[in-house]
């Protein structure tokens, strides 16, 4: 088996995603995640679909991020991955699924429309 390529999406963040046979390492625009995502909670998003399929310490992750900001980021990188695992092996699809973690957040930023300050606002009405 060689490297497996994936890409996730999450409103204005994509990753993309090369998985191989290692010892573990994940590294985030050449950095470790641990050090791009400070912050537990976002290392737990990343580290989910390993531990849903019994896969730690088994895939080196090479990912690459743009756009978004650091949540959308790590739950682009998480849909990456699991798409990964599935292509990698098609038993991982029922955990993954249930957990929800094959569905694509479509949930996107509003655009703004001429005529009002954003999106849903409009400029204060005055009737005198």
């Amino acid at each position: 088996m060689d490297v497996i390529n994936t890409s996730g999406r999450r409103k204005t963040a994509i990753a993309r995603v090369y998985l191989k046979p290692g010892k573990g390492e994940i590294v985030v625009n050449k950095k470790d995640y641990k050090e791009y995502f400070p912050t537990g909670v976002l290392q737990y998003v990343v580290d989910q679909p390993f531990n849903i399929t019994n896969n730690q310490g088994k895939f080196d992750v090479y990912a690459n991020l743009n756009g978004g900001g650091v949540k959308g980021q790590a739950e682009a990188l998480r849909l990456a991955v699991s798409k990964a695992l599935i292509e990698l092996d098609a038993e991982h699809r029922p955990p993954l699924k249930a957990k929800g973690l094959l569905r694509r957040d479509p949930r996107m930023v509003e655009r703004k429309k001429p005529g009002q300050p954003k999106a849903r606002k409009k400029f204060q009405f005055s009737k005198r």
